[in-house]
């Protein structure tokens, strides 16, 4: 069991999971799954050995061979949401912006990878990723909206003006 220490000093344990951050660990770990694999892939195979990718796919790019786009996957795109994952189950007060950020970096990952070999539907995969990237980061959003309108409404004094107590924080 995961716990927290109060201001008070008493050990307290967290709320429980909202339905937020399930569907982003849910989406997360999805991610990371396809990614680590894909990754490992690239990095094992790095001429097109395992994933059937003609090097002439990157004529023109900064890549010789799949070998650094595979680290880039397997970091950032596989445990980069890994990580978040593992941060929303702890409760991390920063795992929505890190679902955001999973998010971007995943639709950052496509745009790149299309405007390098450009598109293909044949598997769908560049579409379906694309899709995910945007599921995930509005999952995120939506999780800090809903965060956001939880928490209490800082007190006002007359004329609507904060007291000094919330001026200080």
């Amino acid at each position: 069991m995961i716990t927290i220490l109060g201001a008070d000093g008493a050990i307290t344990p967290p709320g429980p999971v909202t339905s937020w951050a399930r569907i982003a660990i849910v989406l997360e770990v999805f991610l990371a799954i396809g990614a680590l694999g894909g990754g490992a892939a690239l990095l094992l195979g790095p001429r097109g050995e395992i994933i059937p990718l003609p090097l002439s796919a990157l004529d023109g790019s900064p890549f010789a061979d799949y070998s650094v786009p595979g680290a880039i996957l397997f970091l950032v795109i596989g445990i980069g949401p890994l990580a978040a994952a593992v941060l929303t189950w702890r409760r991390h007060r920063l795992a929505p912006l890190l679902a955001c950020a999973t998010g971007e970096a995943l639709i950052v990952w496509l745009a790149v990878e299309i405007a390098i070999v450009g598109y293909t539907n044949k598997p769908p995969l560049q579409a379906f990723y694309l899709a995910l990237g945007v599921a995930i980061a509005l999952v995120g959003v939506c999780w800090l909206r809903h965060t956001k309108s939880l928490e209490p409404a800082p007190e006002t004094g007359p004329g609507g003006k904060l007291r000094k107590r919330e001026r200080q924080r």
